[in-house]
Formats: C-alpha cells, structure tokens, sequence
C-alpha cells in the first residue's frame, strides 16, 4: 500500500521560491522563514528554483541544502523565466499545503505563514495575496494597476485585482494545477481558472532587501501580453471589429468622393493626399492586425513542440537522492 503524505514525514507547508541573481537574499530569507514557521509550531520545506542565475545563488542553494535539511533546491540548466521556474518547482514540492513567494523579501515570511493559516481557517482551497500597498517606484506602481484592471476586463475568468502569484495551495489544487498541460504558464491566471474556494488576504509589499529588480517594464509588458493571450480572446475581437469598421470607412469615404467628383466639388490634387493617406491607415491596421494574429500563432507553434516547461541541472539536497 503506498506510504500516505503524513507516513512519507512531508512537512505542514512546501515553499516554492524562484531565484534568478538572489544570492544577497536567500540566508536572510531562510533565517526568517525559519524564525516565522518554528515560533509557530509549523513545519516547512523550502524548494529554491535557481533560473540560470549568473551570481552566487547556486552555491548559496547547496551551502543552505548541506547546513539544513529543510532546504532543497533545482539549478536549472538556463534561465527559463520566472513563471517557468514557478511551475517546475510546483511538481517538486512537497507539503500538505504549498505556498509560493519570491526571493527578494517583499514577499515576507510573516504574510506567508499568515496565508496558511488562513487557508486552513477557511477550508479554502487557495489563499491569495492582495496587495493593499507596494514598495516600487510610482510608474511601476501605474504599470501593475494597469495591468492587473486591463486582464480583469478582458479575461474570460475572473482574476483577482492587486494579486500576484505570492499564495498558499492545498495539496489537492496543486495536483490540479501541476496537471495542466501548457508548457506557456501564466501561474495566477491557471490558479484562477482551476478554481475551487479562494480566498484573498490583503499584505503590504516591502521594497527589494538587496539587490536589483528583475522584473524590468519590458518583463512587466511580456507578462502582461502573455495573461492576456493566454486568458482572453479579445484582441482577435479587435481585430475583426477593425477590419469590419475600416472597411465601412472605406466604403464610405468612396460613395463621398463619387458624389463630389459627380457635383464638381472634388478638390484639385485631393486624389494623391487621399490615396497618401488611405495607404498608411489600411498598412498601420494590416499590421496590427497581423501582429495580433502572431502572438496566438506563436503561442500554438510553442505548444505543439511539447518541450517541457523547464530543464533540471542538477538537484539539490534530499532532492537530489529521491532522483537517484
């Protein structure tokens, strides 16, 4: 008969932490992971994600591996990307529940525990963070809020306002989750869809402890372009609702200039401008409407290659002898 969780000694709560470029944080976030969940009475695993990190942070995962048991670690063979990283350390953890946050202790480990422990006040089946104040800058702060309405909007599921991927699952959730089949994961975006009994909890986001932010307007805008391809079919709307009413213009602006040119009102040399003009309008749509078909075609062409998610260099920890 197969060992149950309890039996296989698995801790009260996994946590998932991706890491790209954190060796600054990572001792001080296990030392205050450990201070929060032991004063607690609750046990914990942390699972770290190196994404192909270029500083310390793999040597600083293996020195924290052989100084704790409690921490195990994936080195990833290149950078993936954060939501990727996020996803393949979800089908590593362990845990009778399993929770994810970020490296850099704007996460903290206080709101953590706090999301555990709301999510099993609330037999909920995920407890999310909301986040009621943040530590970065006023135009990244405009970009978040923007973000987050635009994919409220336009999503055919609901996603939660101010809520990023830092929360707590029950095993049974992840199990679903972990069973989706895309490879490209826009991880809140699938928690939403899966569904279930969820819960917000609002937190404030520190600032950064050390160190630079990853997540650049550039990241911030491939994320966003990624939720809303991934969870919405409103841009293929808009393009045809811009094709249809280019086309009526078009058919408009005609049946005018038949009537000037009939009543002798049409303006010398209108015809070039007009031309002009009517080239780059049809060109500026053709394009966006082509550049909006690129991004679903792109995301099918990704898909049926059925790569996986991410690749494993090397296992860290007592994760290392369950692959051998």
């Amino acid at each position: 008969m197969t060992p149950t969780r309890a039996e296989r000694g698995e801790p009260d709560l996994g946590i998932v932490v991706p890491a790209y470029n954190e060796a600054l944080n990572l001792a001080t976030l296990f030392q205050e992971i450990v201070q929060v969940f032991e004063a607690a009475g609750c046990t914990f695993e942390l699972l770290i994600v190196d994404d192909g990190s270029t500083d310390e942070t793999p040597h600083i995962i293996r020195a924290l591996a052989l100084s704790d048991a409690r921490v195990r670690g994936l080195i990833l063979t290149r950078n993936f990307g954060h939501q990727a990283a996020i996803s393949i350390g979800l089908s590593y953890a362990r845990g009778n529940a399993v929770g994810i946050m970020d490296a850099d202790l704007q996460d903290r480990p206080a709101d953590a525990l706090a999301l555990y422990n709301e999510c099993r006040a609330a037999s909920a089946d995920v407890a999310y963070a909301i986040r009621t104040t943040r530590g970065e800058g006023l135009l990244k702060r405009a970009a978040y809020r923007l973000f987050y309405r635009l994919i409220a909007r336009l999503a055919r599921i609901k996603i939660p306002l101010d809520a990023g991927d830092f929360c707590v699952m029950d095993r049974q959730f992840v199990d679903r989750l972990n069973a989706l089949p895309e490879r490209l994961r826009f991880v809140r975006g699938l928690r939403s869809w899966v569904g279930g009994r969820q819960v917000g909890v609002g937190v404030n986001r520190d600032v950064r402890r050390a160190g630079t932010p990853k997540y650049t307007m550039s990241t911030l805008m491939r994320l966003a372009i990624d939720g809303l391809v991934s969870f919405s079919d409103v841009p293929l709307r808009l393009a045809s609702v811009l094709g249809f009413w280019v086309s009526a213009g078009s058919i408009l602006g005609m049946l005018v200039v038949i009537i000037w040119k009939i009543t002798g009102r049409l303006p010398s040399g209108a015809g070039i401008g007009t031309i002009a003009l009517s080239i780059f309008f049809l060109g500026g749509v053709q394009l966006l409407t082509a550049g909006i078909l690129g991004e679903y075609v792109g995301r099918i062409f990704e898909e049926v290659k059925g790569r996986p998610i991410a690749l494993v260099a090397e296992y860290v920890g007592t994760i290392a002898d369950e692959q051998t």
